[in-house]
């Protein structure tokens, strides 16, 4: 098998044979594993948001919800859990709790009766719409310094990453 390694070019201290030898985590470093940056960067995140969330008495897979289908409302729970990137489970039993809170409805879909779509209330979006601003403050302090071109090359890059993964994902 051939490996392109030519994307570790300057990270590695040393060159890899592409047949047989892998580069190690040591000699890429964590600084440059992109795995490891990105679940810094995501748990730095959901950390911060965590603890402004309960000023609003919502918690993170609400607003993930909140968020969502404030865009794409009447989707299915497994539609919303993979956007929300949250377990079925876990995103089932918020689904519950914003039913309560009336931010949620569910309806049966009308090309089948059997599916449930879940849909955001008045009152769900008036409670995501507050806590948008603290979101979106959050937001431009992670990129205060880069630019829009900078920025761009950036989204389109985890895009790229994010099609490979799913490609990957397709064929295995």
């Amino acid at each position: 098998m051939t490996r392109d390694l030519a994307f570790l070019s300057g990270v590695l201290h040393r060159e890899a044979d592409a047949e047989t030898s892998l580069p190690s985590l040591a000699e890429i470093g964590l600084n440059y594993f992109v795995p490891y940056l990105l679940n810094r960067i995501a748990a730095t995140w959901n950390a911060e948001l965590a603890g402004e969330l309960r000023k609003f008495d919502l918690t993170t897979p609400q607003m993930r919800a909140l968020a969502v289908l404030g865009i794409n409302s009447g989707l299915t729970i497994n539609e919303l859990s993979t956007l929300t990137v949250t377990e079925q489970s876990t995103m089932s039993r918020t689904l519950d709790t914003l039913e309560a809170r009336g931010f949620v409805g569910r309806r049966p879909r009308a090309s089948d009766l059997r599916v449930r779509e879940v849909e955001i209330t008045p009152a769900g979006r008036e409670a995501f719409d507050a806590f948008w601003p603290v979101m979106f403050q959050h937001y431009e302090q992670m990129f205060r310094g880069i630019g829009e071109e900078e920025f761009s090359h950036f989204v389109a890059t985890l895009q790229k990453v994010l099609r490979n993964i799913r490609l990957a994902e397709a064929e295995g």
